[in-house]
């Protein structure tokens, strides 16, 4: 089993997503169902089910594999071959920078659904550096459950056994049952108010769009002041 990747960036995160759901349609498109297409690619259903995911476990080669078989492997060729280059390369040659767009789908729960997995692998990050904040995050479960509210009991039971274990990728993947488990977390009472606030500022800019490729022009050099002689 493939070892959890993090990416610690809100766009890169989107991005990953965008190429996921890009395959998927592809797929459907071309009327092939999952079964098939796992066969034709390779590989299993469940490694297919994590790539239309975008999820980052899969390894390039896994991505590459389901690009050929939909036939949109020559995108990847793009940006394997020397056609990329560094911003700064392309405005020192004299030419202009292609620029995309990135942002979030227009559905509400799909851009929370981005913030809270972000702010979920912050948290777990957290966690690795100071196991002594999994007692805190049991804490806090022990509080919700003395409140009488049990309507996320079964929720809140997992999280137990996730926190002991010590089974994070339970509460990162992109399944139905990870994006319930966010919805009654304990994590988000550990993570510190500018971990926080930096996600949250980075899923703003997404929404708003974020532009790649834009460069600002060099800044002109500053003339040396002369000196005058005695």
């Amino acid at each position: 089993m493939p070892a959890n990747v993090e990416i610690a960036s809100v766009l890169d995160r989107q991005l990953l997503l965008q190429l996921g759901e890009r395959l998927k349609r592809a797929r459907l498109k071309r009327g092939l169902t999952t079964t098939d297409m796992a066969a034709q690619a390779g590989i299993s259903r469940a490694t297919l089910s994590a790539v239309e995911a975008g999820a980052p476990t899969p390894t390039i080669g896994t991505y590459l594999r389901v690009m050929n078989v939909l036939g949109v492997s020559r995108d990847l060729a793009l940006v394997a071959s020397e056609a990329l280059q560094p911003p700064h390369a392309r405005l020192s040659a004299g030419g202009g920078s292609n620029t995309v767009k990135v942002s979030t789908s227009d559905a509400q729960h799909q851009l929370q659904d981005l913030q809270s997995l972000m702010l979920h692998q912050e948290a777990v990050n957290l966690l690795k550096k100071n196991p002594e904040l999994i007692q805190q995050a049991l804490e806090t479960l022990e509080k919700w459950r003395a409140s009488g509210d049990m309507r996320s009991r079964f929720l809140w039971d997992e999280w137990s056994v996730i926190l002991h274990r010590r089974a994070w990728r339970r509460a990162l993947s992109h399944t139905r049952r990870s994006r319930e488990l966010r919805q009654a977390s304990p994590l988000a009472t550990i993570l510190p108010p500018d971990v926080r606030h930096r996600v949250l500022e980075q899923v703003h800019q997404l929404k708003s769009g974020v532009t790649l490729g834009e460069v600002a022009p060099p800044a002109p050099r500053k003339r040396a002041p002369r000196v005058k002689g005695p």
